[in-house]
């Protein structure tokens, strides 16, 4: 056993010095110094040497350095931005591309939902669709919930109708009810943003169609999920799997929501956990985005994703790295 530990160490100091060469002949690196640190940050040899400067060394306000066994490269994902945070004190656990500008496509509605929380007197008021919305959403072609103009809903169902059917209709009405106009609307979504410490966000609509100056970073979503999940309606909304509308007159059986998220799955279950809730996102520019809490072990993490090729007919490569993540390399 002794001898064979020897040979191995003698091995592992031929390959350090064999792939120091490399990189200061490649240029990869300036100096050995740079290299060293590196390995420092990374003493399990996990090297990525994709990853910004940034990434390796950035921290969030509701992160510290990450102190996980956390066992995957940026080239183990689908998704070119990815962040992993632990709940329970913010610590980020694995991050790449993680302050990259992304579109956040229907992750938007995450932001719509918590400032219609903060700034309603009560979610059992009613609520009536404006007619003049639905011409332009469908123009745009976003989804929709399924609401009918005209008609007469609780704001709790048409949270339930944003987050888990991803509908822009409901989405809209529910901007219009707490502000005059959409663009009044997210005034509030980028003066909470600035609050959260959302430093790199813009928020342009309600809904998250595509506009160049409607931007985020994995990292500000991750920001916003923590802050969300704090609040009981919003995180028992995320985790739901479907939900069905009070009775109205357009609708007198309601309407029957099924998470985006958890439709696309055979199983929410993952090796020592499962997968809790979740928001789905996807348009041509943004590509499949996820915002996604898992329990693993007893414990909780916050995943967020996007940027993954594919679209609604593909295989969803958001999902596949969501369960990839959790799953496989998320080791306690």
């Amino acid at each position: 056993m002794r001898g064979k530990g020897k040979r191995k160490i003698r091995y592992n100091r031929i390959f350090i010095i064999t792939l120091v060469t490399a990189l200061l002949v490649t240029g990869a690196y300036k100096n050995v110094g740079d290299f060293l640190t590196l390995m420092i940050d990374r003493p399990n040899g996990d090297i990525d040497t994709t990853s910004s400067k940034s990434d390796v060394q950035a921290t969030l306000p509701i992160n510290k350095q990450e102190p996980i066994n956390f066992n995957a490269s940026s080239g183990d994902l689908y998704s070119p931005s990815a962040i992993l945070v632990r709940l329970m004190d913010q610590k980020v656990a694995f991050r790449t591309g993680s302050e990259e500008r992304i579109y956040p496509a229907s992750l938007t509605k995450i932001m719509t939902a918590i400032v219609v929380i903060d700034n309603v007197s009560s979610l059992k008021e009613s609520i009536v669709l404006p007619e003049k919305i639905f011409s332009d959403l469908n123009k745009a072609n976003a989804s929709m919930a399924g609401f009918l103009p005209g008609e007469k809903v609780p704001a709790i169902d048409l949270l339930y109708g944003s987050l888990l059917a991803s509908g822009a209709d409901a989405s809209m009405s529910l901007a219009l009810h707490v502000s005059d106009t959409e663009s009044d609307f997210t005034k509030l979504m980028n003066e909470k943003g600035k609050e959260l410490g959302m430093d790199n966000s813009n928020f342009t609509n309600v809904s998250g169609l595509h506009d160049d100056n409607h931007y985020t970073t994995v990292k500000d979503i991750a920001i916003l999920l923590e802050y969300a999940l704090g609040n009981e309606t919003f995180r028992q909304i995320f985790t739901s799997v479907s939900y069905t509308t009070k009775s109205t007159k357009l609708h007198p059986d309601g309407i029957t929501f099924y998470s985006t998220m958890f439709e696309k799955m055979d199983s929410n279950k993952f090796d020592g956990g499962r997968i809790l809730g979740g928001k789905t996102g996807y348009t041509d520019e943004a590509g499949l985005c996820l915002a996604s809490l898992a329990e693993k072990n007893g414990t909780e993490y916050i995943l967020v994703t996007a940027g993954a090729v594919g679209d609604h007919y593909t295989e969803q490569y958001h999902i596949t790295d969501a369960f990839t993540v959790f799953g496989e390399y998320l080791n306690q």
